[in-house]
């Protein structure tokens, strides 16, 4: 099984390969890898291995060849369909970004309890109403939810999701949430990542600007 860090370093992986590919190469070295991502030649190595591609003494590792494995480890060959649960700004943007299509992500349905957003347009969807939530999980066999409400509101959303029959559930809202251990939780937390990027920031030589506050 390939490890969760691996699995977090695929996607640099794949955007590398796919810019090689664009600039015509068709074999790369794990020390050019290595050196792009910050990595050591035997990380890479320990990565590809994972892959299933071998590399091949002073020649390396044949770049069409790694993008199918990793893209097909990462599952991002098919289409994965999604819902997603409050169309707030967040949820709105998250819904109309175009880029999960790369991925294998589809937002099929943006649900919210506000009545003055339901049928609203946003993206391919319009926004339903929560109470049609679980009629619409169970009748599209949905397993994955990403959740953009508020925080007091993200805890009954995740129950019932759950109940719905939600397997997976990528969480946005800054929340702990607490659910069974069957269930897959991913969660993205915005304020936590600006608050290591602002850390860092206050360490550097030149304090990126940054301004203390009283």
């Amino acid at each position: 099984m390939i490890s969760i860090p691996t699995i977090k370093r695929f996607p640099s992986y794949l955007r590398l390969l796919q810019q090689y590919k664009e600039e015509g190469m068709q074999w790369v070295s794990a020390t050019k890898l290595a050196g792009e991502l910050g990595l050591t030649p035997i990380q890479v190595r320990k990565d590809m291995a994972g892959t299933g591609v071998e590399g091949r003494p002073k020649v390396g590792f044949e770049i069409d060849a790694l993008i199918l494995a990793i893209v097909q480890n990462l599952g991002w060959d098919s289409t994965t369909d999604a819902i997603l649960i409050g169309a707030g700004h967040l949820g709105v943007a998250l819904s109309r970004y175009e880029g999960f299509a790369s991925y294998g992500l589809r937002i099929v349905a943006v649900f919210d309890k506000d009545p003055e957003k339901f049928g609203r347009p946003i993206g391919k969807t319009t926004v339903l109403p929560m109470d049609e939530m679980k009629n619409y999980v169970k009748r599209h066999g949905i397993n994955i939810a990403v959740i953009t409400v508020p925080s007091e509101a993200a805890q009954d959303v995740a129950d019932r999701l759950v109940e719905a029959g939600i397997r997976a559930i990528w969480n946005f809202a800054p929340k702990d949430l607490r659910l069974p251990e069957t269930i897959v939780l991913q969660r993205t937390d915005l304020a936590t990542s600006f608050a290591v990027l602002s850390a860092k920031c206050r360490r550097s030589p030149d304090g990126c600007g940054c301004q203390e506050l009283d």
